[in-house]
């Protein structure tokens, strides 16, 4: 498969995934309040879903790439594991280097007292979004189309009700139910670009694929455990996030299987 269409269809497929956003922001027009139990449980839903894309549709493609290029289960799985930490421990540069703010848990990152708090909220959807376009497009390497659709398709599900807890959390703090709808779909549009920079990179250069698939994978393990995991088990609610995070991973987990 060419580079172009490659290139193409990680870009169209980022953009179609960060429609969910759209779809959950807006649903701020007529849901003016989430409780935290439902807010927490949302949550964990798209971080299910999130995890089990990042075991199906990036780590296993990624140590098959790398098996077929290194020739060695050993040596690839060590190229994997390589790559899953670069990519965990970049979005944890980026976190510790970038203030924003996380939903209940507070500011966090240099100099945070002197940004606004919408700001804060941008640069918080921002790093999470990223990853998630980064992964679709990384997901196409080696013109592997049904394994980035799987993605893309998990991906978009899983940005429904994120996008609709980060409208609300946006309302509960003041600002008005379409300005909090706006800026949830604005903050979904960086995943078309991170979709850019992941198909272009794993086109233009075959022997990173695997490097490129364990790396996203690694950013967004990151941001399930640093982000999302503690912001939805301070609550008291930490059975229902525990279980519904596992149905969202069975979710991702049927959609793969029935995708492929």
């Amino acid at each position: 498969m060419e580079a172009s269409s490659v290139i193409l269809m990680g870009f169209t497929a980022s953009l179609c995934a960060s429609m969910g956003t759209t779809v959950g922001s807006l649903g701020v027009l007529t849901i003016r309040h989430l409780s935290r139990r439902m807010e927490d449980g949302l949550l964990s839903l798209a971080a299910g879903i999130m995890l089990a894309a990042t075991f199906f549709s990036l780590l296993l493609p990624a140590l098959d790439h790398a098996t077929a290029d290194y020739n060695s289960e050993m040596l690839s799985a060590f190229v994997v594991a390589l790559g899953v930490l670069l990519g965990a421990g970049t979005l944890f540069f980026i976190h510790q280097r970038t203030p924003h703010e996380h939903f209940k848990t507070g500011r966090e990152g240099a100099s945070a007292s002197r940004l606004s708090r919408i700001w804060l909220f941008v640069i918080a959807i921002t790093l999470h979004n990223f990853p998630e376009g980064l992964a679709v497009g990384v997901g196409f390497a080696g013109g592997e189309i049904t394994n980035g659709i799987s993605l893309a398709v998990g991906i978009g599900l899983q940005n429904i009700p994120e996008g609709l807890a980060v409208s609300v959390a946006l309302l509960s703090v003041g600002y008005s139910p379409m300005r909090s709808a706006m800026i949830g779909i604005a903050s979904g549009l960086v995943e078309p670009v991170g979709g850019l920079v992941g198909a272009v990179a794993v086109s233009t250069m075959a022997a990173f694929m695997p490097w490129a698939l364990a790396f996203a994978a690694g950013a967004m393990l990151f941001i399930i455990s640093d982000e999302i995991i503690p912001e939805t088990h301070q609550n008291g609610n930490q059975n229902l996030a525990t279980f519904s995070l596992l149905f969202g991973f069975v979710i991702m987990m049927i959609l793969d299987v029935a995708l492929a």
